[in-house]
């Protein structure tokens, strides 16, 4: 059959055939727009202190109040931490999330201010706390370690675990995106 012998297509076909290619093409860039604003991990948005994520966190017993803190997750991160942060820009904290139990140590080389840290088992529930003083340009700093294993850190400014209701017998759960 040649392509004269052929009956032409109807018209409305052609039309319908257009619309579903259109709503295609929107519907695909719409995808694409949407990924490009969003992190494949909401812990990962993007915060005020570059290289670092955030992340929504509670502490109970505390009456459902949810604070937003720097995220440390990557090796990277965690590595950096607070070295050389004079200024938290509004954040509480910063939580280090490993991805199994560790007993990795803290040190606070290149880290100006004090800090207090919180060790918390992968269930939430309370390990252990330390001060941590400065150790800035030294190759012999201090290290801190939690009295056992561990899946998540919290670093505060020194002498705030209190207002977060860091106390004995606390747990603390990580909720995900400080957007939602």
């Amino acid at each position: 059959m040649l392509p004269e012998d052929l009956d032409p297509p109807d018209p409305r076909q052609r039309a319908l055939m257009w619309v579903v290619t259109v709503l295609l093409v929107l519907g695909f860039g719409a995808c694409i727009a949407k990924g490009a604003n969003e992190p494949d991990d909401p812990g990962l948005a993007e915060a005020r202190i570059a290289g670092f994520g955030e992340i929504a966190f509670r502490v109970a017993p505390q009456p459902n109040e949810v604070e937003c803190a720097l995220l440390a997750a990557t090796e990277t991160q965690r590595a950096r931490g607070l070295m050389e942060v004079e200024d938290l820009k509004g954040y509480p904290g910063m939580i280090f999330r490993f991805s199994q139990d560790t007993q990795a140590a803290f040190h606070m080389r290149n880290t100006p201010m004090p800090l207090s840290i919180a060790w918390f088992a992968a269930d939430g529930s309370l390990v252990s706390t330390a001060d941590m003083e400065p150790c800035l340009e030294s190759d012999d700093c201090p290290v801190y370690a939690a009295s056992g294993p561990y899946r998540y850190a919290i670093e505060v400014p020194q002498g705030q675990l209190d207002e977060l209701g860091i106390v004995p017998g606390s747990k603390l759960e990580i909720l995900g995106s400080c957007r939602d």
